[in-house]
């Protein structure tokens, strides 16, 4: 079980539920494990993934300011994945056969008239594990 998977309140969310309110902070969790999205009417959403055996995914970059999507309505909300093999054809350094075969790129485009931000999600896995990123409803009273 990962850190973050007792504090969601339902299945996996279409990030697109965000699109019309209002966020008040983006926390961002330390080693580019989780995101944190708080809104105006009191509401928490988190962006993560449940790490397992035999892979690994986190944010690998984010494209423009996160202060951007505070304080203003967000205007679009969406995701793009890509799949595909290894971008930079790894080999491992110490010799030892590499157990990553699959490799998914998923992209977060959010906006408001403050400006656009692009969060880049990269997982990696021997194929028989998920790479994708959850987006939760945080339960009440939770504390991160």
């Amino acid at each position: 079980m990962g850190k973050y998977d007792y504090y969601w309140e339902g299945t996996d969310m279409d990030i697109e539920i965000l699109v019309g309110k209002t966020l008040t902070k983006v926390e961002q969790a330390e080693n580019d494990e989780a995101l944190i999205f708080h809104t105006d009417d009191g509401e928490r959403y988190m962006m993560y993934h449940s790490q397992d055996c035999c892979e690994c995914v986190r944010i690998e970059d984010i494209c423009g300011n996160l202060e951007d999507l505070v304080g203003s309505p967000i205007l679009t909300a969406r995701e793009n994945t890509s799949h595909g093999e290894d971008p930079e054809d790894m080999e491992r350094e110490d010799g030892e056969e590499d157990w990553r075969e699959s490799f998914t790129w998923t992209f977060y485009d959010l906006a408001t008239e403050k400006g656009a931000v692009t969060i880049r999600w990269y997982g990696e896995s021997n194929g028989y594990y998920s790479e994708s990123v959850d987006f939760v409803k945080m339960g009440e009273g939770e504390d991160n």
